[in-house]
C-alpha cells in the first residue's frame, strides 16, 4: 500500500475532529448496538422522509418475498433499476439505474457504509457481487443525497445492510434445480446486558448451474460489537468470500440459441475470485445534539479470469448465419487482476439553531488509496495454472483520493426544508508498467459536485421533494494514463428530480421525474481498459411505486419506469450516431408482486417486465460483431413470473419453495462474444431450523 496503515490511523484522529454522520440520540444506542456496527445510509428510517430525494427501502419482509437467489433478484424489483443478467449464479453484476446502461459503473455500491466494488479508480466494479445469504436489506438513494457518499454517484447509491445474527443457532438449507446445494449457518451470542454482541454467518453452495457454468462458492463474515460506557460503540466485521465459476464472456451464437441449445459455449474457462476484508466502526454520542461515526476499512480481492486463447483473433471461416467461427489452441490465458483498498471515512453530525431554526449539519473527510496488480499470464492447456512464458502484462494501477463534504438542512417551519451541500473530490492515478524502464506520468483532477434540495410535507400522504445536483464518475487509469486519446477531465452530468410520495401504514406510493444531462460522457459499456470518447448525452424519464396491505392479509406492490429519452448528443465515430439509444437501457421496466400472509403462512406471485434494449450505440437491430468484441444487436423485451411460499410448522422451524421463471419464459438477457440465455424454469425447496 502506498498509503501505510498507521499513516491512515492518524489521519482517523483527525477525522474525529473534522468527521460526519448521521444524527442519532443517546438513546438510541442501544438499537444501533444491536446491529454490531452495522451502517446505515439514512441513519434511521424515518429519516427516508426528510430527504430531498427518491429512496428505496428494501427490507427484510421483501426479501423473504422475493427468495431471492443473489442480490440482483432484489435490486431488479427496485424503481428505477434494470439489471442485466448473465448467469443465474450472479458472481458478476451489470446494474443500471434511470436509464443509465447496465455495467456502466456509475453508481456506488456500499456494503453496511463501506464501498465494496473491487475498484473506484483503478479498475473494474462488476467483479463482485456481495452474497444475499448474509443481507437484511438494502437501501436505494437517487439524488443530491448521494453526494454524501461519492463519487460514482450519478445513479445514486445501493446500501446492502448485513445481518446480526439473534442469539442462538439457525441452519438454513435449500436444494433446487441444476443440483444446487446450499446451505447457511447463523450463530449469534450476547452479554446479559445486552451491550456486547458476537455473530457468525457461514455460507456454503454449488451447484452445476445452468447451461452447465457450475460454482462452488463459499462465504463467511464475523462480526462484534460492544458498548464503551454509555456513549460509545465499537463494531468489527470480517469477511472471507471465494468463488470458482465456470463463466465466461462468450454466449450462444444465433443458431444454437434458436435451436434450443443449453450448453455451456465456454467449458473450460474460469472466472476464480477471493476477498477478504475488515471493517473497524466507531460511533460516539458525544452529546444529544452532536454524533460523531469514523470507519476504518481495508479489503483485497484477487480475480484470475482463465481463458482458451484464441489461434486466430480474426478468423475468416464462417458458420451458416455468417458469423466468424473462433478457433482455439492449446494454450490458456489467465488474465489476473488483485485489488486492494485501505479507506477511511469520518462524519459528525449536529443539530443546532442557526438564524433561529432548526438544523441538522454534517460534515466529513474520507481518505481511500487504492491499488490493482494487473498480469497477463500464457499456460499449456494440460498445465493451465502453470505459466509458460515471461509475463505479457505486469503493471501496477494505484490512486489516492480525499474527499471533504459539508451540508446542512434548512428546517423553516415543520413542514417545508431546504438542504444544501457540497462536496470537493480530489484524487491522483498512477500507473507503473514493470515491463518498462519509465513509468507514465500520473494524472491528478479535483471536483466540485455542489447540491440543492428542497422538501414539503403537506400531510402524511402527500410530501413534496425535488433536486439539482452535479455528479461525477472518476475515469479509470486505462482511460487516462497510456492511452491515444486520454479524457480531458472526469465524467459528469447535472441530475436533476422532482417528486411526491407519501404512507400511512398501508398505502404508500412515490412518483419521481428524473433528469441526467451529460457534457462529456464516457462512451457506455468502455471498462476504462480501452481509449474513450467524450461527448454529451441526455436521460429523462419518470418511475412510480405503490403498495397497499389490506386488512385481511393480502398485499399488492408494483412500481414502473418509463425512460423516453436516454440518447447520444452527437454522432462517434464506430460507436454510436446523434439521437440513437443509450445500450442497455430499455425505456419501460415493471414490477408487480401479490402476496397474501396469514398466520404461518405466506405465498407471493411476482412478475418482472423488461423492455428491448440495444447491445450498442449503433442500435443495430440484427446481431453483428466485429472480430472477438462485444456484440451489438436489440434483444427482445421479455417478462418472468415468480411463485414463492413459506409455512412456519413451529415457531422454530420453517419450511419454504419457489418456482422461478413459472411459465418457462424463452429470453434473452445480453450479448457479449455471443448470446447469453436466461434462465429456464427453475425449482428450489428448504428448511429453517432455529435453536
Amino acid at each position: 500500500m502506498r498509503i501505510r496503515i498507521d499513516t491512515v490511523m492518524g489521519l482517523a484522529v483527525v477525522a474525529m475532529v473534522l468527521g460526519w454522520g448521521p444524527v442519532l440520540r443517546a438513546n438510541e444506542l442501544d438499537e444501533r448496538t444491536i446491529q454490531l456496527g452495522t451502517v446505515t445510509v439514512l441513519g434511521r428510517q424515518q429519516e427516508a422522509q426528510l430527504l430531498p430525494g427518491s429512496v428505496s427501502l428494501v427490507t427484510d419482509a421483501i426479501m423473504g418475498r422475493v427468495q431471492a437467489r443473489s442480490t440482483e433478484d432484489v435490486l431488479r424489483r427496485v424503481p428505477g433499476i434494470y439489471v442485466k443478467g448473465e448467469e443465474e449464479s450472479a458472481v458478476v453484476v451489470n446494474v443500471g439505474v434511470r436509464g443509465l446502461p447496465a455495467g456502466d459503473y456509475k453508481t456506488l455500491v456500499l456494503e453496511d457504509g463501506v464501498p465494496i466494488q473491487p475498484g473506484i479508480f483503478v479498475g473494474n466494479a462488476r467483479y463482485y457481487n456481495p452474497r444475499i445469504q448474509r443481507m437484511r436489506g438494502a437501501e436505494v438513494l437517487k439524488g443530491a443525497a448521494s453526494l454524501r457518499y461519492g463519487p460514482n454517484t450519478i445513479g445514486g447509491v445501493i446500501n446492502y445492510q448485513t445481518k446480526t445474527p439473534d442469539d442462538g443457532v439457525s441452519i438454513s438449507g435449500r436444494v433446487s434445480s441444476w443440483n444446487t446445494y446450499e446451505t447457511t449457518v447463523e450463530v449469534g451470542g450476547s452479554t446479559p446486558a445486552g451491550d456486547a454482541h458476537f455473530g457468525v454467518i457461514a455460507t456454503r453452495a454449488e451447484s452445476d448451474g445452468f447451461m452447465d457454468k457450475r460454482y462452488d462458492t463459499t462465504d463467511v463474515m464475523v462480526k462484534t460489537g460492544t458498548a464503551i460506557g454509555a456513549n460509545q460503540f465499537v463494531g468489527v466485521k470480517f469477511l472471507y468470500y471465494e468463488t470458482d465459476a465456470n463463466i465466461s464472456y462468450r454466449g450462444l451464437f444465433p443458431d444454437a440459441y434458436r435451436a434450443g441449445a443449453r450448453f455451456n459455449p465456454a467449458p473450460d474457462d474460469w472466472f476464480l475470485t477471493t476477498r477478504k476484508a475488515f471493517d473497524v466502526s466507531h460511533e460516539w454520542f458525544i452529546h444529544p445534539d452532536v454524533t460523531l461515526q469514523t470507519q476504518v476499512y481495508w479489503s483485497e480481492m484477487s480475480r484470475d479470469y482463465w481463458r482458451f486463447q484464441l489461434v486466430d483473433d480474426n478468423p475468416t471461416t464462417t458458420n451458416a448465419d455468417g458469423f466468424r467461427v473462433w478457433n482455439f489452441g492449446d494454450e490458456v490465458q489467465g488474465n489476473n487482476r488483485t485489488f486492494e483498498r485501505l479507506g477511511l471515512d469520518s462524519r459528525l453530525a449536529l443539530q443546532h439553531g442557526l438564524f433561529g431554526m432548526g438544523n441538522e449539519a454534517e460534515f466529513g473527510v474520507r481518505v481511500i488509496t487504492e491499488e490493482m496488480l494487473d498480469q497477463t499470464i500464457r499456460a499449456d492447456r494440460a498445465t493451465p495454472r502453470t505459466p509458460n512464458q515471461p509475463l505479457l502484462r505486469h503493471r501496477l494501477d494505484s490512486a489516492d483520493s480525499l474527499a471533504l463534504f459539508g451540508q446542512n438542512r434548512f428546517d423553516a417551519t415543520d413542514r417545508f426544508a431546504v438542504t444544501a451541500g457540497l462536496r470537493v473530490e480530489t484524487y491522483e492515478q498512477k500507473r507503473d508498467d514493470v515491463r518498462r524502464t519509465r513509468s507514465a506520468d500520473p494524472f491528478s483532477n479535483t471536483e466540485f459536485m455542489p447540491g440543492i434540495g428542497v422538501s414539503y410535507r403537506i400531510d402524511p400522504l402527500a410530501q413534496l421533494y425535488g433536486s439539482v445536483y452535479r455528479a461525477f464518475a472518476p475515469p479509470l487509469v486505462g482511460s487516462v494514463i497510456g492511452v491515444d486519446t486520454p479524457p480531458t477531465k472526469a465524467e459528469t452530468s447535472v441530475n436533476i428530480e422532482f417528486g411526491i410520495r407519501g404512507d400511512d401504514g398501508r398505502l404508500h406510493y412515490e412518483v419521481t421525474a428524473f433528469q441526467m444531462d451529460f457534457s462529456n460522457q464516457v462512451d457506455p459499456g468502455v471498462s476504462g481498459i480501452r481509449d474513450p470518447n467524450e461527448g454529451s448525452a441526455l436521460i429523462q424519464g419518470m418511475e412510480a411505486a405503490l403498495g397497499y396491505a389490506f386488512e385481511n392479509g393480502l398485499y399488492v406492490d408494483g412500481n414502473v419506469t418509463w425512460v423516453p429519452t436516454a440518447e447520444f448528443g452527437e454522432d462517434r465515430p464506430g460507436d454510436a450516431l446523434k439521437g440513437n439509444r443509450l445500450p442497455y437501457s430499455p425505456e419501460w421496466t415493471a414490477n408487480l408482486s401479490v402476496g397474501y400472509q396469514h398466520g404461518r403462512l405466506q405465498a407471493n406471485l411476482l412478475l418482472n417486465v423488461v423492455d428491448e434494449v440495444f447491445g450498442d450505440g449503433m442500435n443495430a437491430r440484427a446481431f453483428t460483431t466485429e472480430k472477438t468484441g462485444t456484440w451489438g444487436g436489440l434483444i427482445p423485451s421479455y417478462y418472468t413470473v415468480d411463485l414463492t411460499g413459506r409455512y412456519a410448522l413451529r415457531s422454530n422451524v420453517s419450511v419454504f419453495g419457489a418456482i422461478k421463471n413459472l411459465t418457462d419464459e424463452e429470453y434473452i438477457t445480453g450479448l457479449r462474444q455471443g448470446i447469453y440465455v436466461g434462465p429456464e424454469r427453475s425449482f428450489k425447496v428448504g428448511a429453517t431450523y432455529t435453536f
